[in-house]
């Protein structure tokens, strides 16, 4: 009685193109889960675009073009894709390359450079991963976390010597 028509789907929305994607890096099904910070947003930069100014977001970022100019995204992720040349000085939270920057990064939280990414510059972060094959020339400051003092000790004070009457 019904009859299901197969219905073309629009490029590059079949789950089996998302895993082939030159960039490499995004992972659809981790970003499905709601309690995975891969959930967040993300804003994406494609292969033939080339962009020359600062750039500032509250969001995710993965590069597979050109840029040239600031890079600032406090507490968030950037991603320098296979195809991706950028460069820029970079603050984020996390900095994972793929393809090639030339600049400084300050990471908050960490840098990964992946087995073909290569990164020309300085780094500053509290964590550091470069895998076999990555290229990197410059120098790397280990940021250590500055040690959480407990508010509630400071707070209470505690008698050295009491008196008794």
């Amino acid at each position: 009685m019904f009859t299901k028509q197969a219905q073309a789907e629009p490029a590059g929305s079949s789950p089996a193109q998302w895993v082939k994607s030159p960039a490499g890096p995004f992972n659809p099904t981790a970003s499905m889960s709601p309690n995975n910070p891969a959930s967040r947003s993300l804003a994406c930069l494609g292969a033939t675009l080339t962009i020359e100014g600062k750039i500032t977001s509250e969001e995710d970022l993965q590069i597979d073009g050109k840029v040239r100019g600031p890079i600032s995204l406090p507490g968030r992720r950037l991603t320098v894709g296979r195809t991706a040349e950028v460069h820029s000085e970079v603050t984020a939270g996390e900095v994972i390359v793929y393809g090639k920057i030339t600049g400084n990064l300050r990471a908050r939280d960490r840098v990964e450079i992946k087995t073909d990414g290569s990164v020309f510059g300085d780094i500053t972060t509290v964590r550091i991963s470069i895998e076999d094959g990555a290229d990197f020339k410059g120098r790397i400051e280990i940021d250590r976390p500055k040690p959480q003092t407990d508010a509630y000790s400071e707070s209470v004070g505690v008698p050295i010597a009491a008196e008794i009457i």
